[in-house]
């Protein structure tokens, strides 16, 4: 695509921020929300099923799910998001954004309505119902990183784009927020109409029968608000990148473009047959690797650091705040109580730094830029992690613990305000567009790869080296983050085929790409 760009996809670029922008970003951000309600209903899902089907009798503590067993539910959704990253990513390149993204979307509303509905006569069989259905939950959820973040950064003007992308992602916040919410009205109202002595005063009637709908209930909501966009899904075009540069349709993408921007453009297909050029390189060519080599592993690295460090402190926020007496014990608690304490805890932690550091993001990506942005938060959440983590015992004493709190929440802040939302942005601008959705499932089953490994590590370090020397971990591996922080190219204010190379610049527009400018 030598010389003049395509006027469809310049039409794209200088668009006024318009009504399809704002449908676009909620229509996209549905499966975000899915993904965090999930993420979030876990921990709560796994204290309840371990009270009601691994009690013991005369135990003098609440049944807890096996490690194994727990690890299994935690993890095995993280197993099928990943798969779903790379499965869906490519599809997306091969098939076209919009023919697989309601795929994606039933699938996650499915499994999610099936998760509540695992029966069985025994634990065993009631626990593997759930984990085979987290398993495909977690593949839809995958497949809507990469499809979300490239249809957004596709249809989204150079001047804002980092913002919409960002705002998909921080539906997020919503979802985390909903799911403390449902979680406190469901646990609430139940422990209301059938209430339970503590654990302590009575083990075997402190979880009473009715506790069992508690969790599916919970678990089952989250999949109807993504249900609702379903429609609106199917009724967005193909977007005029895909069907421009990949499938070489231009007249096709220039109707659609006309309809969404409401103006009159013209096909140009002449420049599409024209620009069969030297960019056409592969994925596994040495053409992609002189290119973009840098920029994928940027890319993938510090996603999966990100994601050991952010996965590890929000699966198991509950044990923190265990720890330092934020929570009481599980024996003074009667399962649906618990359920709504840990819910209040987590929901309190969201409102005040998940939830804000996202939106934070929004506002600034665009003026700060991608690469600030994420070293910024890189440094943060290495200096609040290592203050949490060195004098960790200063901060169980009791007069402290309000202290302990603002630094845990300042660490989610920064990773919100930082590298969790600007690791999905990146990769949706920076590589062609043959090859967008493919590279961003990679980096995105990178980053998951690395949840994984923060989602069983954490659980296994923090019985074996004990909480502090955990979080010092935590700490090294967010410093890291940093220095790989600068393999990754700046993207603000150009257009998609200027950051790529495909605007027909050559090699100079991937050198300049790298240059990283701090806005004065």
């Amino acid at each position: 695509m030598a010389g003049e760009p395509l006027k469809v996809l310049d039409a794209l670029d200088v668009a006024k921020t318009q009504w399809y922008h704002f449908t676009a970003i909620v229509i996209a951000g549905m499966g975000f929300f899915t993904d965090a309600y999930d993420l979030f209903c876990v921990s709560l899902v796994t204290k309840l099923l371990g009270r009601i089907y691994y009690h013991k009798e005369g135990s003098t503590k609440p049944g807890e799910l096996p490690s194994n067993v727990a690890a299994a539910v935690n993890g095995v959704a993280f197993c099928g998001t990943l798969s779903g990253q790379l499965f869906f990513g490519w599809l997306g390149d091969k098939m076209g954004r919009k023919r697989v993204y309601g795929m994606t979307l039933m699938l996650m509303v499915i499994c999610s309505v099936a998760s509540g509905l695992s029966f069985g006569g025994h634990p065993s069989s009631v626990v593997a119902t759930l984990c085979f259905f987290r398993f495909w939950l977690g593949f839809g959820i995958g497949g809507d990183y990469p499809l979300s973040a490239t249809i957004m950064s596709e249809y989204a003007n150079k001047k804002t784009r980092g913002a919409f992308i960002a705002a998909v992602f921080a539906m997020q916040g919503f979802g985390i927020l909903a799911g403390g919410v449902v979680a406190i009205i469901v646990s609430s109202a139940f422990d209301a109409k059938f209430p339970a002595p503590s654990y302590q005063e009575n083990p075997a009637a402190s979880t009473v029968p009715e506790a069992d709908y508690v969790w599916r209930i919970i678990v089952i909501f989250g999949a109807f608000p993504a249900l609702l966009t379903y429609y609106w899904r199917m009724k967005m075009p193909e977007t005029a990148r895909y069907t421009a540069l990949v499938a070489k349709n231009a007249k096709q993408a220039a109707a659609d473009m006309s309809k969404v921007l409401q103006v009159e453009l013209e096909s140009e297909q002449d420049k599409i047959d024209e620009g069969k050029s030297k960019n056409d390189f592969g994925l596994f060519s040495r053409g992609f690797l002189r290119r973009h080599g840098l920029h994928l592993l940027g890319t993938t690295s510090t996603w999966f650091l990100l994601d050991i460090a952010f996965y590890s402190q929000n699966l198991f926020q509950k044990d923190i705040f265990t720890a330092i007496g934020w929570l009481p014990p599980a024996k003074t608690m009667n399962a649906i109580e618990e359920v709504y304490r840990i819910a209040r805890a987590q929901t309190l932690i969201a409102l005040c730094s998940t939830v804000p550091g996202y939106w934070f993001t929004v506002a600034l990506i665009d003026v700060m830029g991608r690469f600030v942005i994420q070293l910024m938060g890189f440094f943060f959440m290495t200096v609040f992690m290592f203050a949490i983590a060195i004098p960790y015992k200063h901060w169980t004493l009791e007069s402290n613990r309000i202290g302990f709190v603002v630094m845990y929440s300042l660490t989610f802040f920064f990773a919100n305000f930082g590298p969790n939302a600007t690791t999905f942005v990146v990769p949706a601008e920076i590589f062609p567009a043959r090859l967008r959705s493919t590279c961003h499932g990679i980096s995105a089953a990178s980053g998951k790869a690395g949840a994984i490994i923060g989602a069983f590590g954490f659980q296994y370090a923090e019985k074996a080296i004990g909480v502090k020397k955990t979080l010092i971990i935590l700490g090294v591996v967010n410093a890291l983050g940093m220095f790989f922080t600068f393999l990754v190219p700046e993207s603000k204010g150009k257009s998609l085929e200027e950051v790529s190379g495909e605007a027909g610049e050559g090699d100079e527009s991937i050198t300049e790409s790298r240059s990283h400018s701090i806005p004065v």
